[in-house]
């Protein structure tokens, strides 16, 4: 027969060293849509060249809280043309404790974004909708990917940076 001791001040201190995160809060913190050619753009063919602009960053506003910032900019172009310029900031307040720093930089440029985008997407979806333009629905983001790349760049510089200074 086996006995099961428990600790609860060692099962309370494992979990204050865990890793946490939380969602405060998602909201909208700026946005803005712009149709510069209208109304002569409602009389063109729909052939539209779409391009997406991605930013993020990341402001610390107290020990272990994080404004996340997803700015989103649509361009639309038809012939050479601005037919809609749309532009979302979509935001989160996230709460993280007990993660290490390279943890930490993963989860603010990847996974909070990954967080903030459907909502963004939304927001774009619904701007180009009430401009009485077809639907458009922006396809999903490799912000892990994104994030490795970011990452890569500033490896790059450093080691140039280093090289430069020697």
């Amino acid at each position: 027969m086996s006995e099961e001791i428990q600790n609860p001040e060692a099962n309370g201190a494992a979990e204050q060293t865990q890793p946490q995160f939380a969602i405060q809060r998602i909201y909208t913190k700026d946005v803005s849509f712009e149709t510069p050619a209208s109304p002569a753009v409602f009389q063109k063919e729909w052939q539209p060249e779409i391009k997406l602009d991605l930013d993020t960053r990341s402001t610390q506003l107290a020990e272990g809280t994080y404004e996340v910032i997803l700015a989103l900019t649509v361009t639309a172009k038809l012939d050479e043309e601005v037919a809609f310029l749309c532009e979302v900031q979509q935001a989160g307040i996230f709460s993280v404790a007990n993660m290490p720093e390279p943890q930490l930089a993963h989860t603010l440029g990847s996974f909070c974004p990954n967080t903030l985008f459907p909502y963004a997407r939304e927001t774009v979806a619904s701007l180009v909708s009430r401009g009485t333009f077809p639907q458009l629905n922006l396809a999903p983001v490799n912000f892990d990917a994104l994030f490795a790349s970011y990452v890569q760049k500033r490896a790059a510089e450093a080691g140039e940076q280093q090289q430069a200074d020697a």
